[in-house]
């Protein structure tokens, strides 16, 4: 069974995040929430603002949450439901495990995020249409991979913590604080410690994160405060979770 591929490993990962009940409900929940956003941005949204940036905007803010769930469920689920001493046994190496995890995720959000530019972009058809006003396309192609970008950081998070901390309840507490809690004490530095300020960018991921929703990840230097937050965020985490996590104990 330790030669089974990587391709088969992967297929599988994904089928386990759409079989539970959690991870149903979950990407269930990402659709429902697409279409509710479009609906409301229809209906709601002024006629200057009936844009395809405001469409994909509506339709993104609520995946972005949702997203970075389903990946601590991907990971902390082989402990939380003990699923793990299966999975484990028949696939003893758990790097491979894991590897296949991170790319199912990688597929679940880079798929969710194509799905949100299709709606949105049905959406600002049928917005421009019923409001009779000039079709705005204001998100380029250009600006697509950016958004990826920005729902895969938000994945990769999740992962992470699932990775560290392997309890779903943990790692869910976890990434709430450093998405919210921590992301708001930086702010409060920023504006109260003028010292801090230049440091912000280079050390909150949040920033970096809206930075690429907001396609204004662009010269070298935006780029270099991404990979300082990336790799203190994401990077050295995760390898420390992963060094644990290869003798770590399923029970």
């Amino acid at each position: 069974m330790t030669g089974l591929p990587l391709t088969r490993l992967v297929r599988v990962e994904l089928r386990k995040m759409f079989d539970t009940r959690s991870g149903f409900w979950l990407l269930t929940g990402i659709g429902v929430l697409a279409v509710v956003a479009t609906v409301a941005a229809i209906l709601f949204a002024p006629e200057e603002s009936v844009t395809y940036a405001t469409f994909t905007a509506a339709i993104g803010l609520p995946m972005s949450v949702i997203l970075p769930v389903i990946a601590i469920l991907a990971v902390t689920s082989e402990w939380s439901q003990r699923s793990g001493l299966t999975t484990f046994t028949l696939v003893p190496h758990r790097g491979r495990v894991i590897g296949a995890k991170a790319l199912a995720t990688l597929v679940v959000g880079a798929g969710s995020t194509l799905i949100a530019l299709a709606v949105g972009a049905v959406g600002n058809l049928a917005g421009s249409a019923l409001a009779g006003v000039d079709l705005v396309w204001d998100v380029s192609l250009r600006d697509a991979p950016q958004l990826m970008l920005g729902n895969l950081m938000g994945m990769a998070i999740g992962f992470t913590l699932g990775v560290v901390l392997r309890s779903s309840a943990a790692a869910l507490v976890g990434y709430f604080v450093v998405s919210f809690v921590l992301s708001g004490v930086f702010e409060l530095l920023a504006l109260v410690q003028e010292s801090f300020r230049d440091a912000q960018p280079w050390l909150d991921w949040n920033t970096a994160q809206i930075a690429l929703f907001d396609g204004a990840t662009t010269t070298a230097e935006a780029w270099a405060r991404f990979a300082s937050t990336t790799g203190l965020w994401i990077v050295l985490p995760l390898l420390a979770g992963l060094l644990t996590l290869r003798r770590a104990e399923v029970k």
